[in-house]
């Protein structure tokens, strides 16, 4: 393996939604892989604005704001302004943490290592959260766990549903043609929904995808590929790192 392009003449589909990809991109093209961008997610404005506008408007009442994501960073705080300073931040994962540093806010709590609900819940900052008022940014949808559980901590939690995620239209015809090519290698995937679309997307042609190895952050999402027909499909660690670094270490032996 060659140390400093440890991903030479690698193609790596890439499936994140355009706006996030581009350093995704530069990253992998650094170690010398060749990634196809294929973005299989769409990231929209909120179906009900005004709702949103309306939870936003008693900001000032929240104990603590926890953004999900570094979509939900880029969205609500679009749509919020200025930042109340006595609102504490937390942050579902490093990613999302470093969203936020980059928009000049510092998270009072986020896990080193793991980029989750459960990973934010075993922090002592959240083991008691009596008499707690917490809203949550987040896309439209998804998982409960998290406010589920602060509620039986003891919290009083709201959602601010900021942005929602879709189905892009795409023409599969660039990545049919790199399949048929023998141009890909892996496949990367940063949410199930995201995998969900891209198979969509592709139609009756998606089993030519399932022997790629596939990457995911998580081993959730690792699972749900093999219960859709990925034969290999590896979680890494967290986050774009994690995933590139899983990468590496998959490719340093194959």
């Amino acid at each position: 393996m060659n140390p400093v392009r440890p991903l030479a003449e690698v193609g790596v589909l890439v499936t994140r939604p355009a706006a996030q990809a581009a350093g995704f991109v530069t990253r992998l093209r650094a170690l010398g892989a060749r990634p196809l961008s294929f973005p299989a997610l769409v990231i929209l404005p909120p179906s009900h604005p005004g709702a949103l506008q309306a939870v936003l408007a008693g900001l000032e009442r929240y104990d603590l704001a926890i953004f999900i994501s570094p979509s939900a960073v880029e969205w609500g705080l679009d749509a919020v302004g200025q930042w109340p300073g006595h609102v504490a931040i937390a942050a579902v994962g490093q990613g999302t943490a470093a969203a936020l540093t980059s928009r000049g806010l510092v998270a009072s709590a986020s896990p080193a290592d793991g980029a989750d609900s459960e990973h934010l819940l075993a922090l002592p900052f959240f083991s008691d959260m009596t008499g707690r008022r917490v809203l949550i940014f987040r896309g439209e949808g998804g998982r409960e766990l998290l406010a589920d559980t602060l509620r039986t901590r003891g919290a009083a939690v709201n959602y601010a549903e900021c942005y929602r995620r879709g189905l892009p239209t795409a023409d599969p015809a660039p990545l049919l043609t790199a399949l048929a090519g023998g141009e890909l290698q892996a496949v990367s995937v940063f949410s199930g929904e995201t995998l969900d679309n891209l198979l969509s997307l592709l139609g009756k042609a998606a089993p030519a995808l399932f022997p790629l190895p596939l990457f995911a952050p998580h081993a959730r999402i690792a699972a749900h590929a093999r219960e859709l027909g990925f034969t290999n499909s590896v979680a890494t660690a967290p986050g774009e790192s994690g995933l590139i670094a899983g990468l590496v270490e998959y490719f340093s032996h194959a």
